[in-house]
């Protein structure tokens, strides 16, 4: 993306208009405002004007809000929940790279394990409800076949 002179920087972080980043990632000024106030996207960092203010950071997380809503099917409630799982997967991280106790790093590893569990569960959710979808259609597929069949030979 080109940068503007509607772009912000900060101490060598660039921020993006809310403008920009709706078209960029193709959601609506509305629908980024929307998932700011349930909680998809953390509360964006703000002008002396009160304007919103992107990151880099932000613009990758609605792509993959984007990604997990359309091309995987998940609900906002889903996505919310994967996203929060990710971001305590992302403090476990730091944490474990500071950690200097073995047991603790043991600790914070069951727990990064959890959450992984948690993902899991979701994502098996989301494949046997394709599954079923795909069951029906194919069950659809072969009765139609039956009854071209039958139709046939009474021609």
């Amino acid at each position: 993306m080109m940068v503007t002179e509607e772009t912000l920087t900060s101490k060598e972080q660039i921020f993006y208009t809310i403008e920009q980043v709706a078209s960029r990632t193709g959601f609506t000024k509305r629908t980024l405002r929307y998932y700011e106030e349930v909680g998809l996207l953390p509360p964006t960092d703000r002008t002396e004007g009160n304007y919103r203010r992107y990151s880099e950071a932000d613009i990758q997380r609605l792509e993959r809000i984007k990604n997990l809503r359309d091309l995987l099917g998940f609900s906002l409630t889903d996505i919310r929940e994967l996203l929060e799982v990710e971001d305590e997967r992302g403090q476990i991280k730091v944490a474990y790279r500071h950690e200097t106790e073995d047991l603790a790093k043991v600790a914070q590893l069951d727990r990064a394990d959890e959450l992984i569990r948690v993902q899991i569960h979701l994502i098996e959710q989301k494949l046997a409800g394709l599954e079923q979808m795909r069951a029906t259609l194919v069950a659809n597929l072969e009765r139609h076949e039956l009854k071209r069949k039958e139709l046939l030979t009474h021609i």
